[in-house]
Order: structure tokens, then sequence, then C-alpha cells
């Protein structure tokens, strides 16, 4: 895979409708996904060599998501607060490029808002997965 431009990364929430339409977070500057898979050990006395043995399938899976950046969109802004304060799981599409898309439900974990003397107002949010995400290849 060649390297790609980080700001190709796409981060997506879903207006809750039927069917669901997605509007792109505005203003990111930075984004992160990160996907994880808990382990269960099931390692006993006669496991070959004493080599710890893992449970396939079992583990709990979970993403998380943040980005950061800069105010540039009023509505997506408006709907990422109602969001939050309703503590919703709302559909969420992340789109990363020559990878994949992944979509599901999440709930922001964090809002955060920041602002220097001297500098623009900037934002932060935090997602966790909620239920099921789907993966589908680009």
């Amino acid at each position: 895979m060649a390297a790609q431009r980080g700001k190709d990364i796409l981060l997506k929430i879903g207006d809750g409708g039927e069917p669901q339409t997605f509007m792109t977070v505005a203003g990111l500057r930075a984004r992160t996904i990160s996907l994880n898979a808990r382990t269960i050990d099931v390692t006993d006395g006669d496991s070959a060599g004493r080599w710890r043995e893992l449970l396939a399938g079992a583990g709990v899976r979970q993403a998380a998501v943040s980005g950061a950046g800069v105010f540039r969109d009023a509505a997506s802004d408006a709907l990422m607060r109602e969001v939050f304060f309703a503590q919703e799981a709302r559909a969420w599409r992340l789109v990363v490029p020559d990878f994949g898309v992944l979509e599901g439900p999440f709930l922001i974990a964090a809002l955060e808002y920041a602002g220097d003397h001297e500098g623009e107002a900037t934002w932060a949010v935090t997602l966790a997965s909620a239920g099921e995400v789907a993966f589908g290849a680009i």
C-alpha cells in the first residue's frame, strides 16, 4: 500500500433517519481509529509445551475513534453536541482510503472545546463503539 494523506480519512455521523444519511464531521485535523480484541486465555497443564493457548473468537471486540480540529460547520457541531448530551448511540461511518469502511453505533465518550487567546477555537471528540461494527473493504 502506498503512502496516504491523513486528511483523506473521513469521520461521518448518521442523522438517525431511516434510511441513514451521513454528515461528514467538519474541520478535522487529526484522526485516530483503534481496533481492539480482548483475548481469553485457556492454557492449562496439558497445553503443548506449556505455551499459552487462546480461545479464538471469544474475546470482546471494540473500536475507539478520536479526532481533533477546528470549527468549520455549525450543523455537524450542533448535531454532535445534541448526540453527546442525549448520550445517544448514533451510527457513525469511518472511511479509511485503500483500507475500508467501518460502520456501526458509537457513543461520544468525550467532547472537548479549547481555544488560545490569539488562536482559533478547537474541539476534540472521542467515540466508543456501542454495538457491532461492520467492516467493508474498499
